[in-house]
């Protein structure tokens, strides 16, 4: 998006980037990207452009995901789930426009949702298999947390690492950070 190594990118270009990605996932406009970045409204939509110039393949996803969406009148997660959106079709605008937006959101959002599912189903089997003393405490997005015995940390780090890494086999690498510490708060 900036044109940089990925070592020379700062915090806040790292913090547009990923409000940009998520945005023109949620179908955000100009206006929403700049209020949620602290940036112009110009540059925000120099922002959007760039990536779709970038990333053509972003905007035919999202084309099609919608085109699919109003035949169908639902959209689907990779795994086949549905999300139906009867105002897809719909004659006010508002409603349209917020159907369009879950659209969009839905089927990524979704997938997310089903993998960190497919995870946890598989690190409570991996925890009884190999009679490990460690918990799954907590889900939050994305994230899993567990509490464990100070012997167990490394190989519960390197379990949840490839459990997580494998729930759902996909073209991108999914990369899992781990972090450990005595409290939540500390990580």
């Amino acid at each position: 998006m900036f044109k940089v190594e990925p070592a020379a990118v700062t915090s806040l270009q790292r913090t547009i980037a990923k409000s940009a990605n998520y945005a023109i996932l949620y179908g955000v406009s100009a206006f929403g990207l700049s209020q949620a970045t602290k940036i112009d409204q110009k540059e925000a939509q120099r922002y959007i452009e760039a990536y779709f110039a970038a990333h053509p393949r972003v905007r035919a996803f999202i084309d099609r995901t919608l085109a699919e969406g109003r035949e169908r009148g639902y959209v689907t997660t990779l795994l086949g789930r549905r999300r139906y959106l009867p105002d897809l079709r719909s004659g006010n605008p508002v409603a349209r426009n917020a159907a369009e937006r879950m659209a969009m959101n839905a089927p990524v959002q979704g997938t997310a949702s089903d993998m960190i599912k497919i995870a946890m189903v598989r690190m409570h089997a991996a925890l009884r298999e190999r009679r490990l003393q460690s918990r799954m405490l907590l889900q939050v997005h994305d994230e899993l947390l567990f509490e464990s015995p100070p012997e167990e940390v490394e190989r519960m780090a390197g379990l949840a690492r490839d459990i997580m890494e494998s729930a759902l086999p996909l073209a991108v690498p999914i990369v899992v950070d781990v972090k450990t510490g005595l409290d939540w708060s500390q990580v």
